[in-house]
């Protein structure tokens, strides 16, 4: 009897969950009178692609969706590269002064984003790159979150391993990039979708960084695109279409990398 409605418990769970993005899913394929209907329909009656196609009438989709998925991308990839190299360093790697660095890290984890907002835009001012893609970059290339995994994950790397590579005459950056890296597939897999959802989803920088419509991501646009009353008049079904667009990429993101959320390192280690 426990198991059932253990199932039936969870089962529960995911439809709460689930209910929201179903509803915006189908929503963005209702007609107007679907969306405007009381009671309230699940389904579409009639199925449609028009709000897709007024929604790229009013807004220069394609524009900001490579925005956000250019900023996105180098974001993801350099946390990748720069939270790997330090948390090899924290983990593996002894120097002077290397707990104070991880102090340092953990500190940072503390630390509100919005509070760094301030600061961040007065930076980006003195360096004169408002307004360009750098200033949505730069600011979040390695985060302190990413150099804390890495490094908890390569802790759990055996240090005779690294230490018989050493013996065979293998370089530290050979040893990175050939030995460590390949391990902690999993740890890259998490922290490629928490920073590609991070920074897709990010909308206060961009919003703060950027005055020229040229450069506004996705989120940016859309709300921007919901808060004109010159734009925005019954588009509920636009702004469905355009909220879809945007969960839809992290959805594919997730469903390429998830099974690496189940391989422990020693598991991946030794394929």
């Amino acid at each position: 009897m426990k198991r059932p409605l253990l199932y039936l418990l969870v089962s529960l769970g995911l439809l709460i969950m689930a209910a929201p993005f179903l509803w915006m899913a189908l929503s963005a394929f209702k007609t107007d009178q679907d969306l405007t209907a009381s009671p309230p329909v699940w389904l579409p009656t009639e199925w449609t692609l028009g709000n897709f196609e007024r929604l790229l009438d009013r807004l220069d989709l394609p524009r900001y969706f490579l925005n956000s998925l250019l900023v996105a991308t180098l974001v993801t990839v350099s946390n990748l590269v720069f939270c790997s190299m330090l948390g090899y360093a924290l983990a593996k790697l002894h120097f002077a002064g290397r707990n104070k660095v991880f102090g340092l890290v953990l500190g940072a984890l503390m630390v509100p984003g919005n509070l760094m907002l301030l600061p961040l835009f007065v930076l980006m001012s003195k360096l004169q790159l408002i307004d360009t893609y750098a200033a949505l970059v730069l600011p979040f290339a390695a985060g302190a979150f990413g150099v804390f995994l890495m490094r908890q994950f390569m802790q759990s790397i055996p240090d005779e391993l690294l230490e018989a590579a050493r013996m065979d005459g293998a370089g530290e950056w050979y040893i990175f990039w050939r030995i460590v890296m390949p391990l902690v597939k999993p740890a890259l897999a998490t922290l490629t979708i928490f920073t590609f959802l991070g920074s897709w989803n990010n909308f206060v920088w961009p919003l703060i960084a950027t005055n020229d419509p040229d450069k506004y991501t996705l989120p940016v646009a859309l709300a921007t695109f919901a808060t004109d009353p010159n734009q925005s008049a019954g588009s509920n079904g636009m702004l469905m279409a355009g909220s879809f667009l945007i969960v839809l990429p992290v959805l594919l993101v997730f469903a390429v990398l998830q099974r690496h959320f189940t391989q422990g390192i020693a598991t991946a280690g030794m394929k």
